[in-house]
C-alpha cells in the first residue's frame, strides 16, 4: 500500500516536472525568436541594411512551408504556456531580460553621436499656459497672430533636435490667427462672452499624427506609395477649432500606435529634449516631446496602453486618459470595429500646466459623454488618498531608486502639508492584472493592423509572408506591427475555458476597485520603474507595461503627473487615478502636485538664456 502510494506520488511529481520543463523550453523558443527579430529591427532602423533582390524570391519560396511550421509551433505554444504560474511569469522576465546582454551595449552604440542639447525656450509667451493666453487673447492683451507665430518659431528651432513633427500647417494657421484677431477687433462682445463661446480662442495646438487633420497628413507612420491626407477633421478635432483653438502641426507616433518607442519608416525616430540618447515613451511621443521641448502649449493623443501616460512621465509633462467615452474616438487610424473598443480605447489632452487639462476635456466631451463635474470644485484635504508600488505580478521589474523617491514625496508632502496619510491599497489577486491587462486588450476584435483584409475589414491576410520579409529586412513596417499577428494568433490558441477564469478574477478586481476609490478618493501609482532610457531599451523592458494596462483594462482615469527631475536631470512622474467619472478628482490633485513641486521643468535650462516672466 505505501510503495503504491509511494509511486503515485512520484508519478504526479514526474508529469509536474516535465509540463514545467515543457512550457520552459517553449518559452525558450519563444523568446530566442523574440530577440533575433529585435536586433534585426534596431540594426534596420539605423543602418538601413540593404538586401539584394533575389532574396526576396527565395522568401516566397520559402512562405508555403514555414506558414504551416509556424502555425503548428505558435498552437503548441499557446497551449503549452496557457497558465502563467509564478514560475513561468519570472522565467518569461528573465529570458525576455536576457536580451539586454544584446540590446544594452547596442543602444550606445546607435545614440553615440546623438549628443546635441535641445536649446531651453527664452520667449515669455512660451511659460504661460493655455488657460493665461486665452484670456489675454480675450482681453486683447495680446493677439492669436503673436502667440502663434511665437510657437511656430520655437517648433522651427526645436524639431532639428527632437524630430516630432510630421508635418507642419504654418502658413495656414497664421491666416487663421489673423482671421481671429479681426474677429476680436470687430467684435462687441464681452471677453466672458467669448471664454463661453470660444474657449480655446486664438490658441495654437499640436495634434498626434494618428487624429485626423483635414489636409494634413495621417498615415500614422505606415509607410505608402503615395500621400492620402486626412479628408475631413476628427470629432475632437472639430470641436477644437470649433472652440477657436489653431493646429499648428501634426507630430511622430510609431507605427499605427503600436510602440511604447516613438520611431517609423517615414519620419524615424524622435528623441527626448532633456536628452537625445533617450526615448520620448509612445505612441504620443512626438506630442509629449513638443509640447515638453516649449513648442506646442497643448495638444491631443490617443492611449490604449498608456501612450497618454507614459510620453508625458519620460517627457515632464502632464497627460489625462479619462473616462471612457468621454472623447469620441472618431477620426482616428487606426480605427476597431469592436463596438467594446471605446472601453480600453481613449483620446486625451497632453500639456505643460495641469489647469490646462480641464480648459480641454470640457471643449473636446462628446454630446452624450459620461457627466464629469470639471467645474466641480475640489478640496483634496477631503480625499482619502491610497498608494501601491506595482501589481506584484512578478512580471514586470520592481520600481527604482528614482521612481520609489518621486512616490515617496507626494505622500510626504500629503501627510506633511494636509496630515493625510497615504495608505497602501491591497487588492487580492492583483498579480494576475498583468496577464489579465494583455488578455482584455489582445481580445479586442477587428483592430486595423497591417494584416487586415482590405476587402474585408473582418477578415485577415495570411501573416508568414510579412513575418518572413521583416526576418530577412525586406518589410516596410515596424517590429511590433509585424509581431502583432502571431501575438494574436498565439493568444486565440490559448484555451477559452483559462480566460474564462481570469476574467471572473477580473471582475472581482474591478468591483474591489470600485469600491476602494469610489467617489471620494485617488490612487497614487507608478508609471514606469524607471525614467526615460536609452532609445529601443523598451525591447528588454516592455514587460513594465503591466503598470499601463492595469488601467486601460480597468477603464480607471488617469492623470499623468511630474514630481521631479533626476539627479541626471530626468523627469519622473507618477499617475493619479480615480474611479470613472471622477476626472476632475485626478486633475484636481495633480494641480496641488504642480503647485508644490513646481511641475514642468524646462529641458536643459542650465544653458542659459533661460527667461521666466509667467
Amino acid at each position: 500500500m505505501i510503495q503504491k502510494m509511494i509511486l503515485r506520488l512520484f508519478r504526479s511529481y514526474f508529469n509536474a516536472s516535465v509540463n514545467i520543463c515543457t512550457r520552459a523550453i517553449l518559452i525558450i523558443i519563444s523568446a530566442i525568436i523574440y530577440q533575433t527579430f529585435v536586433i534585426v529591427e534596431v540594426f534596420l532602423n539605423n543602418f538601413n541594411l540593404v538586401y539584394p533582390p533575389y532574396l526576396a524570391n527565395l522568401i516566397r519560396m520559402m512562405q508555403n512551408f514555414v506558414t504551416d511550421v509556424l502555425g503548428y509551433i505558435l498552437s503548441i505554444l499557446a497551449y503549452e504556456t496557457a497558465m502563467m504560474n509564478i514560475f513561468v511569469r519570472r522565467l518569461l522576465r528573465f529570458l525576455v531580460s536576457l536580451l539586454a546582454i544584446i540590446v544594452y551595449p547596442l543602444t550606445f552604440f546607435v545614440n553615440i553621436r546623438r549628443t546635441r542639447k535641445c536649446p531651453p525656450p527664452v520667449n515669455p509667451l512660451l511659460f504661460k499656459s493655455a488657460t493665461t493666453l486665452a484670456m489675454m487673447i480675450r482681453k486683447k492683451e495680446i493677439t492669436s497672430e503673436e502667440i502663434v507665430a511665437a510657437y511656430i518659431e520655437r517648433c522651427k528651432e526645436v524639431n532639428p533636435y527632437v524630430n516630432a513633427i510630421v508635418e507642419p500647417r504654418y502658413e495656414a494657421a497664421i491666416r487663421e490667427a489673423r482671421s481671429i484677431d479681426k474677429m476680436i477687433a470687430s467684435t462687441e462682445k464681452s471677453a466672458d462672452e467669448l471664454a463661453k463661446e470660444y474657449p480655446l480662442l486664438g490658441l495654437p495646438m499640436t495634434v498626434k499624427e494618428s487624429i485626423a487633420v483635414e489636409g494634413m497628413s495621417n498615415d500614422c507612420g505606415t509607410v505608402y506609395p503615395y500621400r492620402n491626407p486626412a479628408k475631413a477633421d476628427a470629432a475632437i478635432i472639430k470641436l477644437a477649432r470649433a472652440a477657436g483653438a489653431v493646429p499648428i502641426a501634426v507630430t511622430n507616433t510609431p507605427q499605427l500606435c503600436m510602440n511604447w518607442e516613438t520611431y517609423n519608416n517615414v519620419l524615424g525616430l524622435t528623441t527626448n529634449p532633456y536628452d537625445q540618447q533617450r526615448t520620448t515613451g509612445g505612441s504620443s511621443g512626438g506630442e509629449a516631446a513638443l509640447i515638453s521641448s516649449g513648442a506646442s502649449v497643448m495638444g491631443v493623443g490617443s492611449d490604449i496602453a498608456g501612450s497618454l501616460r507614459l510620453p508625458p512621465m519620460f517627457n515632464g509633462i502632464f497627460g489625462h486618459k479619462p473616462t471612457p467615452r468621454l472623447l469620441s474616438v472618431e477620426g482616428h487610424v487606426p480605427d476597431c470595429l469592436d463596438p467594446d473598443f471605446e472601453e480600453y480605447f481613449t483620446l486625451g489632452p497632453i500639456a505643460r500646466y495641469a489647469e490646462d487639462l480641464s480648459l480641454l476635456l470640457k471643449v473636446l466631451k462628446q454630446p452624450g459623454a459620461p457627466d464629469v463635474p470639471f467645474d466641480k470644485p475640489v478640496d483634496v484635504t477631503k480625499l482619502k488618498f491610497y498608494y501601491m508600488n506595482g501589481d506584484g505580478s512578478n512580471v514586470s521589474n520592481s520600481i527604482g531608486s528614482d521612481v520609489k523617491n518621486a512616490m515617496n514625496k507626494a505622500k510626504d508632502y500629503m501627510k506633511n502639508t494636509h496630515n493625510i496619510e497615504v495608505q497602501e491599497l491591497k487588492i487580492k489577486n492583483i498579480e494576475h492584472m498583468w496577464e489579465i491587462g494583455i488578455r482584455v486588450l489582445l481580445n479586442i476584435r477587428h483592430v486595423r493592423n497591417i494584416y487586415t483584409d482590405p476587402e474585408n475589414r473582418e477578415k485577415w491576410i495570411s501573416i508568414w509572408p510579412e513575418v518572413l520579409k521583416k526576418m530577412f529586412g525586406l518589410s516596410n513596417h515596424n517590429f511590433l506591427c509585424v509581431a502583432y499577428g502571431p501575438l494574436q494568433k498565439f493568444f486565440d490558441a490559448l484555451p477559452k475555458s483559462y480566460y474564462k477564469n481570469l476574467l471572473s478574477i477580473f471582475d472581482q478586481i474591478k468591483n474591489d476597485f470600485e469600491k476602494a476609490l469610489s467617489d471620494d478618493a485617488v490612487l497614487l501609482f507608478p508609471t514606469f520603474p524607471y525614467p526615460a532610457h536609452k532609445h529601443y531599451r523598451i525591447y528588454y523592458k516592455f514587460l513594465n507595461c503591466g503598470y499601463l494596462t492595469i488601467f486601460s483594462a480597468l477603464g480607471l482615469p488617469v492623470t499623468a503627473c511630474p514630481i521631479e527631475l533626476t539627479s541626471k536631470g530626468l523627469p519622473v512622474g507618477i499617475q493619479i487615478v480615480a474611479n470613472k467619472c471622477n476626472d476632475h478628482l485626478t486633475i484636481a490633485v495633480a494641480k496641488e502636485f504642480e503647485r508644490a513641486f513646481g511641475g514642468w521643468v524646462p529641458p536643459n535650462k542650465e544653458l542659459g538664456g533661460y527667461i521666466k516672466t509667467a
